[in-house]
């Protein structure tokens, strides 16, 4: 799980916590700032097995997106409470468009998977437009996202459809809806979201 970000204070914060969660995992509440950065410093030099899998890069994804990643690496892509840019002239930087689509759709393997959730309802159907009107995504049903992991082939890693798969799937989008701090202080606002999950179509023939 790689984070790509561009802000130089947002890029530390993550990669403090992912030091301190390597060094204790389960000891350190995410939520307090003071509790990461502390950590984090206890973690310094020291090894860590756990959340080996998880880091964050400085990078304009925008930009740079395909310079870090192969054709088909990826099986997942999050766009989690992404920037609105409200003002008619700044839609241009918003991060999905058609020409940041292609390529979203190069990195993503066949069969991957592209979320994006927002509590601005104006950028969600922003969204939804563009990758909707884009021929290599297809937009999941709930019922869909729901049954994710059963079939040969969908969801993590990509592995046989099963019960824990479904299971796995599952967790995923509970992560995308709750576990974001961007998720958590839209709740405790009694804010509301919305998200949609779309499926990277094969290449045609």
């Amino acid at each position: 799980l790689t984070g790509l970000e561009i802000r130089v204070q947002v890029t530390q914060y993550v990669s403090d916590k992912i030091r301190a969660l390597r060094l204790n995992p389960g000891s350190v509440d995410p939520d307090n700032a003071d509790d990461v950065a502390a950590a984090a410093a206890d973690a310094a030099g020291q090894p860590g097995y756990a959340y080996g899998n998880v880091s964050v890069l400085r990078a304009n994804a925008m930009k740079f997106l395909p310079n870090f990643f192969e054709k088909g690496q990826l099986s997942k892509i999050f766009f989690l409470f992404p920037d609105p840019h409200f003002k008619q002239r700044k839609h241009k930087a918003r991060i999905i468009s058609p020409t940041l689509l292609a390529e979203y759709a190069y990195v993503l393997r066949p069969g991957g998977l592209l979320y994006t959730i927002t509590d601005v309802p104006d950028l969600h159907q922003w969204m939804t437009g563009h990758i909707g009107a884009f021929p290599l995504f297809h937009r999941l049903t709930e019922d869909e996202i729901d049954n994710l992991g059963l079939e040969s082939g969908e969801g993590v890693e990509g592995q046989s459809g099963s019960e824990l798969q479904r299971e796995r799937e599952r967790a995923v989008m509970e992560a995308v809806k709750r576990r974001t701090e961007e998720g958590k202080k839209v709740e405790r606002n009694q804010g509301g979201k919305e998200w949609s999950v779309w499926r990277r179509l094969p290449d045609p023939e």
